[in-house]
């Protein structure tokens, strides 16, 4: 018996293809013996099922002989324990403390698949519930030995291929896994590229999917949206999932996703329209609850937010988005301690969420606890290597260590890879600017200014101001009055710099007629030092700072 997800995956992906010609349909699967005597059972256990009526089910199919109807009987057992844990749960505690409740049936369910599976009497379906069972008890490495069975034996049911792509923590993992060669290992390996934030792969194997015949599934446009989504890539995401809304206006999957970017970008009337469409189509589906929770976050009503995501958990439990969204509403409400639990469910969830690992990095700051902090950041360091938000946070977590080297590292990193809040090279300047390296901290605010300018990004960044002034003291106490006197107009032009600005203009001005001359002896472009150049990064000659085009 398919879930319902990984059939409705499978009818997708049939509608996208061209239809067979009816001598080419395959033959519907003969009934054995076993199947024929179990069928009225198997039938009434179905309906309770259907109800979620699952103790029931498991009742009237207790000595049934069939893999169909032990396979239900098992997974009634199975859906009942969660059930009651999740009642339990929600009755007793509240979402924030659902990892102290356990499923008390998983033993029993272990040891006995565990007979079935050595007397090799398990289906794919079988194999595929002793492999959720081994992982709810966290068994991994068995879990995953018994999820890649299940594969070859069913290479079809694409939820035993989900269940194993949330247990691979890395690429290297993947080369150890004997893997059936099917097309199905394609629809994995891109699944898994994204998940493991390998998108350029994963875009490949998307494309080449769509080359072979499917140009029309929702389910790659979707995904594709997710990979960009996931580097970053705002714009090209927003497209995708307003091209997906033409072709499946219907759909709810993966909205929770669009309305992350539609936050991101502050789309206000966008959200809302979502949120109410949502609303129309099932206000009960756990992204609806989540589209609904990202706008009241958007509006900075972030009790009503943290209710909808909570609302979310309460239908999934085990919905990631939900989890991590609900750990940053509560940072908005200051309640470190909810937003704790929070992320650490998330990561139960999915060890490989930078997000939650990023955001306990955040409450720990808060906390002032560095050491822990540090560690949080490391782990989403690892999770997104090239993603300049990680390093910076790693960078003023080492500084407040005062471990510095590693700080000018972590800085000057996050510029080589694309800084994506323009903060790297402002901080590490700063660092410089204490340990007294004015040279290196004049160039880093040097291209600060250029890259910002040459970005288009309007000149009234934070920090402009801050590098202006700072290269104005610099330049007047190396007598280069010309530059340092553009400098300190440029710092008129702010509102916390204008009167140093005026009052250094003065003090050139005064140098001049007492016959001061400028000093000849130019600097030459400084490099950064060897040190930073961490990951094979190289360093950069600056070129001289050009203030005639820059205005504030």
């Amino acid at each position: 018996m398919l879930s319902r997800y990984s059939y409705c995956r499978a009818s997708e992906l049939a509608f996208a293809l061209d239809p067979l010609p009816l001598n080419e349909l395959p033959p519907a699967p003969a009934l054995t013996e076993e199947d024929a005597r179990d069928l009225d059972a198997y039938t009434l256990a179905k309906s309770y099922f259907d109800l979620k009526e699952y103790d029931r089910a498991a009742y009237f199919l207790r000595g049934c002989k069939s893999q169909k109807a032990y396979f239900l009987y098992m997974y009634s057992r199975y859906l009942s324990g969660e059930k009651k844990k999740d009642d339990e749960t929600v009755d007793s505690l509240g979402p924030l403390e659902k990892g102290q409740v356990k499923n008390e049936v998983l033993r029993e369910l272990r040891v006995e698949l565990s007979k079935k599976h050595k007397a090799r009497e398990l289906d794919g379906f079988g194999l595929y519930l002793y492999g959720v069972v081994l992982r709810k008890l966290d068994l991994v490495k068995e879990a995953i030995d018994v999820f890649v069975e299940a594969t070859h034996v069913l290479p079809l049911h694409w939820g035993a291929w989900l269940e194993l792509c949330n247990l691979i923590t890395d690429k290297e993992m993947l080369k150890f896994l004997s893997l059936p060669d099917t097309w199905m290992k394609e629809f994995f390996l891109a699944h898994i590229y994204t998940e493991l934030q390998l998108i350029e792969e994963a875009l490949q194997k998307y494309q080449s999917l769509i080359d072979a015949g499917f140009s029309k599934s929702t389910y790659i446009i979707s995904q594709i949206a997710v990979a960009y989504h996931n580097i970053r890539d705002i714009d090209k995401a927003l497209s995708i999932f307003n091209e997906l809304r033409k072709q499946d206006p219907y759909r709810i999957e993966n909205m929770d996703t669009f309305s992350n970017l539609l936050y991101v970008r502050g789309m206000k009337p966008e959200l809302s329209y979502l949120a109410h469409n949502l609303c129309e189509i099932d206000k009960y589906r756990v992204e609806t609850c989540c589209v609904i929770g990202n706008y009241y976050s958007l509006r900075s009503q972030h009790e009503k937010a943290a209710l909808y995501f909570q609302r979310a958990l309460k239908l999934n439990p085990r919905y990631l988005g939900a989890w991590t969204l609900m750990g940053h509403e509560y940072m908005e409400m200051k309640n470190t301690s909810a937003a704790i639990q929070a992320y650490r469910h998330a990561i139960e969830v999915n060890k490989r969420d930078y997000r939650a690992w990023y955001g306990l990095g955040q409450t720990y700051e808060i906390l002032k606890m560095p050491f822990y902090c540090l560690y949080y950041y490391r782990r989403a360091h690892q999770l997104r290597p090239n993603d300049s938000r990680m390093l910076v946070a790693l960078g003023e977590c080492y500084e407040k260590l005062n471990q510095l080297v590693e700080a000018k590292k972590c800085y000057w990193r996050a510029y080589a890879v694309g800084d994506v809040e323009k903060m790297a090279l402002v901080k590490l300047a700063k660092l410089h600017e204490q340990l007294n390296e004015s040279e290196q901290a004049a160039q880093c605010y040097i291209k600060y200014i250029q890259d910002i300018h040459s970005c288009g990004e309007i000149v009234e960044h934070l920090e402009v101001s801050t590098a202006f002034r700072y290269l104005a003291q610099y330049y007047f106490k190396c007598k280069l009055w010309d530059e340092a006197s553009a400098c300190a107009q440029k710092c008129c032009a702010f509102n916390d710099t204008r009167e140093e600005g005026k009052a250094l203009l003065r003090q050139i001005l005064q140098l001049r007629n007492q016959g001061e001359t400028s000093s000849t002896e130019i600097a030459t472009p400084f490099l950064l030092p060897s040190s930073l150049s961490a990951n094979n990064t190289p360093t950069r000659r600056v070129s001289p700072l050009n203030l005639s085009n820059i205005t504030p």
